[in-house]
């Protein structure tokens, strides 16, 4: 909502004009405080049940730690447990971890790193520890896995998979996964390595156009892995001209409109076999992942035609083939 300066007491009818315009805004929140929490799924193998909708750490990126605090509360209040972070997020860390107090043994906090050395993966995890004010995450993860030559890195002598499993066993984290970018590497480190979890993109425009995550769905699948999903919202590459100035300073895509396609995109995500998804760190567009989640009902065919005939022609954010 747009901050709104009103004008000092004066008469009954300003005061009257006031209150039409707030109570419709008051009964959209009721409506949304009557609806049931946002459901859980399991997290394949690990005994964990996540909201199906996750809460991007980009949210509170560069916010102040009263409106962080204000929206990670309401996230709890509306049923989600599943929050995710990286420190790539600019100070999301420090805003995350002050506001998540309260609630830390409520949530499943997962965090992200992108140093594939055991040197600096552990120095990215005891700083990540310290920001989110927290003794262990619950999920830690390669971030934006996008090269085989990231998987040879990660499983060299001193790698970070060194790091990963020595502080699983010290009870800093308690489960690892990944998140990818390429088809080709999300296959080969699970044929690699036993994941509890993979983060992947699951998008309309990604299946109809480029066939771009069926297959890792279908693998996670069959190892029993936990699923989430990243960039159901999501719809092209920004345009040149509109690449440094557009209203979605949070978003390195396009994102589908708002709100109809962007909610149809995330519903159709939803509709896959995942245990959650991510909606993006715009405050507008996470807004109205939570109120999908508290209100979800699978896709219908039709609807998906529709979306697929939308999507006809697009560019899709990523292509297949490793580099």
């Amino acid at each position: 909502m747009e901050r709104r300066d009103f004008l000092k007491a004066g008469t009954a009818a300003g005061l009257l004009g006031s209150a039409r315009v707030l109570e419709p805004l008051a009964q959209a929140e009721q409506l949304t405080n009557n609806l049931a929490p946002i459901p859980k799924r399991p997290l394949g193998k690990t005994g964990e049940k996540l909201s199906i909708i996750g809460f991007a750490g980009i949210v509170v990126m560069e916010n102040s730690p009263s409106f962080a605090s204000n929206i990670v509360a309401e996230a709890v209040d509306r049923g989600i447990n599943y929050f995710d972070v990286a420190p790539t997020y600019g100070n999301a860390q420090e805003r995350l971890g002050l506001a998540l107090q309260p609630y830390r043994e409520k949530v499943f906090l997962a965090c992200k790193e992108e140093d594939w050395s055991k040197e600096g993966s552990a120095k990215l995890l005891d700083e990540s520890l310290r920001l989110l004010r927290t003794d262990h995450v619950d999920l830690y993860q390669f971030h934006a896995l996008s090269k085989m030559t990231d998987l040879d890195q990660i499983f060299a002598a001193n790698g970070a998979m060194e790091t990963f499993e020595a502080a699983k066993k010290a009870g800093k984290l308690r489960f690892i996964g990944f998140s990818a970018h390429s088809v080709e590497v999300a296959i080969a480190a699970m044929d690699r390595y036993p994941f509890d979890t993979i983060l992947f993109p699951i998008n309309f425009v990604l299946y109809s156009q480029a066939k771009f995550g069926p297959q890792v769905l279908e693998k996670a699948r069959q190892k029993q892995m936990g699923i989430m999903a990243l960039k159901g919202m999501a719809r092209t590459t920004w345009s040149a001209a509109a690449k440094n100035d557009h209203p979605h300073p949070k978003c390195w895509y396009e994102p589908a409109a708002f709100p109809d396609k962007a909610a149809m995109g995330l519903r159709w995500t939803l509709s896959q076999p995942v245990t959650a998804t991510i909606p993006p760190g715009d405050e507008r567009y996470f807004r109205l992942g939570m109120d999908i989640g508290q209100s979800f009902h699978p896709i219908t065919e039709p609807e998906q035609q529709q979306l697929i005939a939308a999507a006809s022609g697009v560019n899709p954010i990523f292509h297949l083939g490793a580099v």
